[in-house]
């Protein structure tokens, strides 16, 4: 996908980019190709394939769920800033924390962060399983989201924590995202989700499947969840 294909890509779908924000994703590749030689972030490295597969399919997200109003968002996981960061380059107002567990994908996030000039977003090194049972950050976002970082059912006990009540929670999965689902209805109900709309599109160019899954916090978590490091892995609910 070229810089072109994107901007228009986009535009299809009512999110109009300034010259600004333009300039702000071409400075983000350049950043993460420079860095990914010094530290592993991504294997996707070419120009279009990182405009497709991680600046587009991150914003994706945007076109079944509304960003427009004043959200403080979780991503967990992001490792290179996905799907939060190109979202808060398209939303500037949207306040964005991003946790992973490898401190050098922290160090980058940061100076990517400075670089591109995005305010109101805060980085943390921590495991999911160890943040969301900080009494700061339990049940404080408007919405948590996850890609690509573990099954649906797993990243509901990382996830669904960190909401607050009447808050969503944004799963983006591949072509499997409505098996997952069927998987996860029990680790759902018991973190007090409640299923509210599952989209599925192909991701233009390759035609890769896609499924965006939405989530309603209906209910508080139970406080003995997430458990421990490790373990909504190796014993995940079911």
């Amino acid at each position: 996908m070229n810089i072109e294909a994107f901007r228009t890509g986009l535009s299809e779908k009512g999110i109009i980019l300034s010259a600004k924000q333009l300039d702000q994703f071409q400075l983000y590749f350049s950043l993460l190709v420079e860095w990914n030689e010094k530290m592993n972030l991504t294997a996707i490295t070419s120009q279009e394939e990182v405009y497709l597969k991680h600046f587009f399919d991150s914003i994706s997200a945007a076109f079944y769920f509304d960003f427009t109003p004043d959200y403080s968002i979780v991503d967990v996981g992001a490792g290179a800033g996905f799907p939060s960061l190109p979202l808060k380059i398209c939303f500037p107002h949207l306040k964005v924390t991003i946790v992973d567990s490898l401190n050098k994908r922290i160090q980058f996030l940061h100076h990517l962060a400075e670089q591109l000039g995005l305010k109101n977003t805060q980085f943390f090194h921590s495991r999911a399983e160890e943040f969301a049972q900080q009494k700061e950050h339990r049940e404080q976002y408007d919405v948590a989201m996850a890609r690509a970082v573990a099954r649906l059912n797993i990243l509901s006990e990382l996830c669904l924590p960190l909401v607050k009540k009447e808050g969503h929670f944004i799963g983006m999965k591949g072509m499997k995202g409505e098996d997952e689902l069927s998987e996860a209805k029990k680790a759902i109900q018991i973190l007090g989700g409640s299923i509210q709309k599952v989209s599925t599109f192909q991701l233009p160019e390759e035609e890769a499947d896609r499924t965006i899954i939405v989530i309603d916090k209906i209910k508080e978590s139970p406080k003995k969840y997430p458990r421990k490091p490790g373990i909504p892995n190796k014993q995940p609910i079911v």
